[in-house]
């Protein structure tokens, strides 16, 4: 592969690194997500963004960054702004989960909700970014003078090369997109008033620009290095997982993405009522298909705060019990069932404002008891979601912070009933991106994964657990709305 830069901006951190012809990192850097407040909700602070990716280009040693022959950027698939032609923003850059443009989806009935499924691929939600960008042109900073809807990732490579563009993984988050025509599309657009000229030209992830002659003297880059929107970062991991089709991607950060990848989309009435997601894969010409839990990696946080725990305390509390667990310690008729929608509710209903459950909770209830409880309720509402799928998973592989965490797989494999191959390399979509960037493919086996093998005795115990609560899990759902 090509000596590359990548950039990856996640909901809650981004990550930059530079990755060497072997895919192999020579330098990283995380920093906290940053953003502020306005009046409708969260933004992105693009001062404080830029500055991120500008000090670590810089803080490189100078036979790196003469190495240097690509960056790659990749994030979150539903955040954006209007940007317009010399980059100036003719809105706010809005985070994926702001929900202010809700209000223009409202008027929408059935029929247009069903034709919005059958020609984009995506059910109706202000995750996305249609609406948003409806909003943004209500409340535009001044004249548009032919701004257009960016991805925070596309904002960024704009910033580099002066170019804008979007990558058609991320412009099939937009709802914007006729996914079987690739294209914009004009009939969905004209549903919230708006046009296909508010949308800039589409490209592959292979297909990148060069750095302008002012951003390679800011940084020390040679003026050939050319930049490339590598994808929405659930997709581009699927690159780096060297994903197949009949293969299940369990992609873990701060949600808990699950993604397939097939040759054809799912638009009939089940995979409509499920909410389940089509989209444009980063490479080829394969569909996907997807599906968000809000709450993932968030959860260890959520304990943190809930249980008065910092994160190394409540790590060796996560160690502890699976130490127990695999060793047949754990009493399942103690622990506490926990519907863990800290975040919102994933699909079939994708509420928002969806709350987490606790219930069995009594005097003999210990912290260990409802870290336990969590993480078997987040495998259980795993389980849940992938019953939603039309394809049985084959393989399921694991990339992410879960990786790291082995009660979270353990429980998954077991109540999966089904072994995960877990990615060793911390970075896979890093790796995505640069090998998107190289114009390479590559393979699960260079992840080195190692097998979370499913124990026969402890799967049927924790089968019959559940069997046990789901009329209890199921009144769960009704009570976090």
């Amino acid at each position: 592969m090509l000596p590359t830069i990548t950039v990856d901006i996640g909901t809650t951190s981004v990550k930059v690194g530079l990755f060497d012809a072997d895919g192999e990192p020579l330098a990283s850097a995380r920093h906290a997500t940053p953003t502020v407040r306005d009046r409708w909700g969260e933004v992105y602070d693009l001062d404080a963004l830029t500055g991120m990716v500008l000090g670590f280009v810089q803080g490189l040693a100078p036979d790196l960054r003469g190495g240097v022959r690509r960056v790659a950027i990749t994030g979150v698939g539903e955040s954006g702004g209007l940007v317009r032609d010399d980059l100036s923003l003719a809105s706010p850059m809005i985070l994926w989960h702001d929900h202010r443009g809700a209000g223009r989806l409202a008027p929408l009935g059935a029929a247009d909700r069903t034709r919005v499924y059958e020609v984009t691929g995506l059910p109706v939600n202000a995750n996305y970014g249609l609406s948003k960008v409806a909003w943004a042109a209500e409340h535009a900073d001044g004249a548009l003078d032919g701004a257009v809807w960016l991805n925070v990732a596309e904002y960024l490579a704009a910033w580099m090369t002066g170019r804008r563009w979007s990558e058609r993984s991320l412009a099939s988050r937009t709802m914007a997109l006729d996914l079987t025509d690739r294209t914009w599309s004009a009939e969905v657009c004209a549903l919230l008033g708006l046009d296909t000229s508010l949308f800039p030209e589409l490209r592959s992830a292979a297909e990148g620009s060069p750095v302008t002659r002012d951003f390679a003297a800011s940084t020390g880059l040679a003026a050939d290095v050319r930049v490339h929107v590598a994808g929405h970062d659930h997709m581009v991991g699927a690159v780096g997982a060297g994903l197949r089709p009949g293969e299940l991607l369990n992609s873990t950060g701060t949600t808990e993405g699950l993604l397939f990848v097939d040759e054809k989309p799912s638009l009939d009435a089940h995979a409509e009522r499920s909410k389940l997601a089509n989209g444009l894969a980063c490479a080829g010409d394969d569909y996907t298909l997807f599906a968000s839990v809000p709450t993932g990696g968030s959860a260890f946080a959520t304990l943190q705060r809930m249980l008065g725990l910092d994160a190394d305390r409540l790590t060796a509390c996560v160690d502890r019990l699976h130490e127990r667990y695999v060793a047949g310690q754990i009493d399942l008729s103690a622990v506490p069932l926990v519907l863990p929608q800290f975040r919102g509710s994933p699909p079939p209903t994708k509420r928002a404002t969806a709350r987490g459950v606790i219930a069995g909770l009594g005097t003999d209830t210990s912290l260990e008891d409802i870290v336990f409880g969590c993480f078997a309720g987040m495998a259980l509402q795993f389980q849940d979601v992938l019953a939603l799928f039309p394809a049985q998973a084959e393989v399921v592989k694991v990339i992410g912070p879960a990786s790291r965490n082995n009660l979270w797989l353990q429980l998954k494999a077991d109540l999966l009933g089904t072994p995960l191959s877990v990615s060793e390399v911390p970075e896979v979509v890093s790796r995505g991106a640069q090998a998107l960037a190289s114009g390479e493919e590559p393979t699960w086996e260079s992840c080195r994964p190692w097998t979370v093998p499913v124990h026969d005795g402890r799967a049927a115990l924790l089968h019959e657990w559940s069997a046990e609560n789901r009329s209890r899990w199921d009144q769960l759902h009704e009570v976090a709305g």
